[in-house]
């Protein structure tokens, strides 16, 4: 066998063998995106157009004055658009755990001119997030990478405001994969509803709504 096909044949074994190993690991604790792969989480992935960040956004709603929680915010993919998309009048607070993640995001922000957003170091599900404040919360490719989500979805669920929306994203090419399934299982005994479907099961965008009155 030719030397060339060896390789390539060694390089598409690696890639099926990492991100399977990945997962099963990530299933006994939390092993989030390292900040060293940064640069791969910044980009959109051409095989899942329907979850890039301007379509994310784009189906989110916005109205002027909102207040946003990007959790799990990572370098700020979606977090900078977004703030962007909300202009002066909104806010954007993004989380994540990795602070070198949130610098990276800092600093694109501060590149991009902008000052309508928070970086905050916290974990979702610590109890930490004010009850009634979001309009919005958005979490991509996160969810499979927090220990107990059932705590964090009841945080989230008491951080948005009556009638807010948690719009959860998912990329079968994640190691952290979560199923539509999955993700109502989790979020319907919390009070979630489930609002809107968007893509196909191997890349989609999944609303929840917190419903208007208790």
């Amino acid at each position: 066998m030719p030397q060339a096909i060896q390789i390539c044949l060694g390089l598409a074994i690696l890639l099926l063998v990492v991100p399977v190993g990945w997962r099963l690991a990530s299933r006994r604790t939390s092993l989030p995106c390292p900040s060293w792969l940064a640069w791969l989480v910044e980009l959109d992935n051409p095989l899942a157009t329907n979850s890039s960040a301007r379509s994310i956004i784009q189906r989110l709603d916005l109205e002027l004055g909102m207040k946003v929680l990007d959790a799990g915010c990572g370098p700020g993919r979606v977090t900078i658009p977004l703030a962007q998309s909300l202009g002066t009048q909104g806010e954007v607070v993004a989380i994540d755990i990795q602070p070198r993640m949130l610098r990276r995001a800092k600093d694109k922000a501060r590149a991009a001119g902008l000052t309508n957003t928070q970086f905050l170091q916290l974990a979702i599900g610590a109890g930490k997030l004010d009850a009634n404040q979001y309009d919005r919360v958005i979490l991509v490719t996160v969810l499979g990478e927090i220990p107990d989500r059932q705590s964090a979805l009841q945080e989230i669920y008491l951080a948005l405001k009556p009638g807010g929306i948690l719009s959860v994203t998912e990329i079968m090419f994640d190691p952290h994969y979560q199923s539509r399934q999955t993700i109502l299982q989790l979020a319907n005994p919390t009070g979630f509803q489930e609002k809107a479907f968007f893509g196909h099961r191997f890349a989609f965008t999944l609303h929840l709504a917190k419903p208007k009155k208790d």
